[in-house]
C-alpha cells in the first residue's frame, strides 16, 4: 500500500516539474501566425464569445458570463424546469389528479401569466427572449420521441374485438365536438382570428382543437384507479386509440390544406400522405419484423434493430415535415409499424419512455406557457368566450361520446363514465394548440384560452368520475331499499 503511495506521488510529481518547464520554456515563443497571411483567415473563424468577455474582468464577472452563455441558460432553464414540474407533480398527485396536470400547470406558472409578471427581473433572466428558440427545438424532439412512444403503445391487434362499438364512440365523440367547433368559429373568426387566415382553415382548425382526447392521461387515470383490465377500461382505451389515430390523420389534413395554399396542392399532400403511411405499414413494418426476428434473442437485437429503428423513426418525421403534414404525424406512424412479437417496442420503450416523458415532456410544458399570456384576457367579453368554449368543448366531447356510448348498449353509469374520460384533453391538446399557434392560426389571446380550456377539461376528468360513482351508488342504494 505504502509502495503504491510512494509511486503514485513519484510520478505525478515528476511529470508535474515537466509540463511546468515546457510551459515556462514556452513562454518566450511567438506564433508564426501573428505575422502570417494566415492571420485574416483564423479572424473569421474566431469564437465571438471571446470578443465579447473584456480580458481584465474579475473572476465573479466570468462566472457571470458563463451562466448566461446560451449552454449554461438552457441548462439552468432545464433545472428549474423540471424542478417546479416536480413539486406541481407532487402537489397534484395528493388530491388525486395525475402528475401531468401538475407539470402542465408549472408550464403555466413559470410563464409571463404569473412569475413574468410577479418577477419580471428574475423571469428575463431564466427565460430571455434569444434563448427560447433552443428550449422549442430541445423540446420538439421531446415530442417527437413521445409521438413515437404513443405509437407503439397502440396494438391494433387489441382494437379488432373491440372495433364496432369503440369505433361508433370515438368518432361520434369526434364529430359532434367538431362542428361545435366549426359553429363557435363562426362567432369569434372577426375577434380571435389573426389576419390572413381563412376561415375555412381557423374553423377545421379550431374543430380539431375541441375534438382530441388525450390518450397518455386516460390511460393513466385508468391505470391508477384501477380500471384497466375492466370492460369499462378496455372499451375506454380502444375508443381513445381510434380517437388517437382518426384526430391525427384529421389535423393532418388540416395542416395540409393550411400549408398548401389551394385545394390542388392540400390534395397533393394527402396524397403523398397515404403514399408515405403505405408504404410505412407494407414496406417499412415487414423489413422491421424480419430484422428484428433475425436477431431476436441476439446482443444485437439492442445495436441493429434498435438502431435501424432509430433511423425509421428520424426518416419518417423527417419525410412527414417535408410533405407539410408536421413530423410528429410521422413519429406516431413510426411508432405504430413497430413490430409486437419480437421484442422491438419493449426495447425501444424502455430506452425511451422515462427520458422523453420524465425529461422533455416537461421542457414542452414550460416552453407551452411560455407562450400563454392569460393577462391578455383583461376584458370580460373575453372571459365570456372562454367560458363559451370551456362549455362548447365539453358539451360535444362528454355529451357526444355519452350518448354515442348509451346508443351502444352501455349502461348510464359507464356512458358518463366513458364521456368523462373522453373529455380529457391534456398533452394531446397542448401539442395541437402549439401546432396551430406555429402555423399562425391562433392568435395569442386565443391560444390562452385553449390552454386554459385544455387545463380545465382535463382536471375535471377525476372530479366527474368520482361524482358518477358517488350518484351511481346512491341510485344504487335507494334500489335495493
Amino acid at each position: 500500500m505504502k509502495k503504491n503511495l510512494l509511486i503514485y506521488i513519484l510520478l505525478i510529481g515528476i511529470f508535474a516539474v515537466l509540463i511546468w518547464f515546457v510551459i515556462d520554456a514556452g513562454k518566450t515563443l511567438k506564433p508564426i501566425g501573428q505575422n502570417h497571411f494566415i492571420t485574416n483567415e483564423l479572424s473569421i473563424i474566431k469564437p465571438k464569445v471571446s470578443a465579447e468577455v473584456p480580458q481584465n474582468e474579475t473572476i465573479w464577472q466570468q462566472y457571470f458570463h458563463n451562466i448566461k452563455n446560451p449552454l449554461g441558460i438552457l441548462l439552468l432553464q432545464i433545472i428549474v424546469i423540471l424542478s417546479v414540474s416536480k413539486l406541481f407533480g407532487s402537489l397534484m398527485g395528493k388530491i388525486r389528479q395525475p402528475s401531468v396536470i401538475g407539470e402542465m400547470m408549472a408550464g403555466i406558472f413559470l410563464g409571463p401569466s404569473i412569475v413574468g409578471l410577479i418577477f419580471p427581473e428574475f423571469s428575463d433572466f431564466i427565460f430571455p427572449k434569444a434563448s427560447l428558440n433552443n428550449l422549442q427545438f430541445l423540446s420538439q424532439i421531446g415530442l417527437v420521441f413521445f409521438m413515437f412512444i404513443i405509437g407503439m403503445e397502440l396494438d391494433l391487434d387489441k382494437l379488432k374485438g373491440k372495433a364496432q362499438n369503440a369505433l361508433l364512440i370515438s368518432h361520434a365523440s369526434i364529430i359532434f365536438p367538431y362542428f361545435l367547433g366549426v359553429m363557435v368559429s363562426y362567432f369569434i373568426y372577426e375577434e380571435f382570428a389573426p389576419a390572413n387566415v381563412s376561415f375555412l382553415a381557423f374553423s377545421l382548425f379550431m374543430g380539431i382543437a375541441v375534438s382530441i382526447t388525450a390518450f397518455p392521461v386516460l390511460a393513466r387515470i385508468l391505470q391508477e384507479r384501477g380500471l384497466t383490465q375492466t370492460p369499462l377500461g378496455i372499451i375506454t382505451i380502444a375508443c381513445a386509440a381510434f380517437d388517437d389515430v382518426t384526430a391525427w390523420c384529421i389535423l393532418a389534413v388540416v395542416i395540409a390544406i393550411v400549408k398548401a395554399g389551394s385545394i390542388i396542392s392540400a390534395l397533393l399532400t394527402v396524397l403523398l400522405a397515404l403514399i408515405f403511411v403505405l408504404i410505412m405499414f407494407y414496406v417499412i413494418k415487414p423489413f422491421i419484423r424480419k430484422t428484428g426476428k433475425t436477431y431476436s434473442g441476439t446482443d444485437a437485437l439492442s445495436k441493429t434493430t434498435v438502431v435501424m429503428s432509430f433511423l425509421v423513426l428520424l426518416i419518417s418525421a423527417y419525410t412527414t415535415e417535408v410533405i407539410g403534414i408536421h413530423a410528429l404525424f410521422g413519429a406516431f406512424i413510426a411508432g405504430v409499424i413497430m413490430p409486437r412479437d419480437t421484442g422491438v417496442k419493449e426495447k425501444l420503450m424502455e430506452k425511451l419512455e422515462d427520458v422523453s416523458i420524465s425529461f422533455l415532456l416537461p421542457l414542452f410544458f414550460a416552453f407551452t406557457g411560455l407562450r400563454t399570456q392569460i393577462g391578455l384576457l383583461n376584458e370580460g367579453h373575453l372571459w365570456v368566450a372562454c367560458a363559451l368554449i370551456i362549455f362548447v368543448a365539453v358539451l360535444g366531447k362528454f355529451g357526444g361520446s355519452a350518448f354515442a356510448a348509451k346508443l351502444t348498449g352501455q349502461t348510464w353509469k359507464d356512458s358518463f363514465s366513458i364521456g368523462a374520460l373522453m373529455n380529457t384533453r391534456g398533452l394531446m391538446e397542448l401539442i395541437v394548440l402549439n401546432i396551430g399557434y406555429d402555423l399562425g392560426i391562433l392568435s395569442p389571446s386565443l391560444f390562452a384560452i385553449m390552454v386554459i380550456m385544455a387545463l380545465v377539461t382535463t382536471f375535471m376528468t377525476g372530479p366527474l368520475l368520482d361524482s358518477i360513482n358517488y350518484f351511481s351508488n346512491i341510485n344504487s342504494a335507494k334500489v335495493n331499499t
